[in-house]
């Protein structure tokens, strides 16, 4: 494994030579600098073909990202959010490695549904009638 992998968890690992980095124009801030340098960066990372994350995780990972993943299941990540290369690139490696740690943990759990109690179901009906006759009494008054 080399230095510059992302070792997210046990089983999960993102080899540095599927990464593609490009630095583009940044829209933050940046001063007389905003225009003439490029320092925000577009990292690609191609979660089909990825050596590192066995199936569950990739399905998982292209779930999560949502519009951030492409049909052809790369996912793009953009980070401008700070004024150098340096920090946008570890920016964006960091919010890599978070999406794929939320995609490595075990999904959550389906709920089961339930049928109320059949005092719960009085209680209820109970309550709407006492909402109800409040309201009823809130009526306009009639001189007749």
């Amino acid at each position: 494994m080399a230095e510059d992998d992302l070792n997210i968890r046990d089983g999960v690992t993102v080899f540095e030579d599927e990464l593609q980095e490009q630095f583009i124009r940044s829209s933050g801030p940046g001063g007389q600098n905003v225009n003439k340098v490029a320092t925000a960066v577009q990292l690609r990372f191609n979660a089909r073909t990825a050596r590192g994350l066995p199936q569950r995780v990739r399905e998982r990972v292209l779930e999560l990202a949502g519009s951030r993943a492409t049909k052809e299941g790369e996912i793009v990540i953009e980070a401008g959010r700070y004024r150098t290369q340096e920090m946008n690139r570890a920016d964006a490696r960091d919010r890599l490695a978070q999406l794929l740690t939320r995609a490595a943990e075990p999904p959550p759990r389906p709920r089961k549904k339930t049928k109320p109690s059949r005092s719960a179901i009085e209680r209820r009906l109970k309550a709407k009638a006492g909402r109800s006759s409040v309201k009823k009494l809130r009526g306009k008054i009639s001189f007749d």
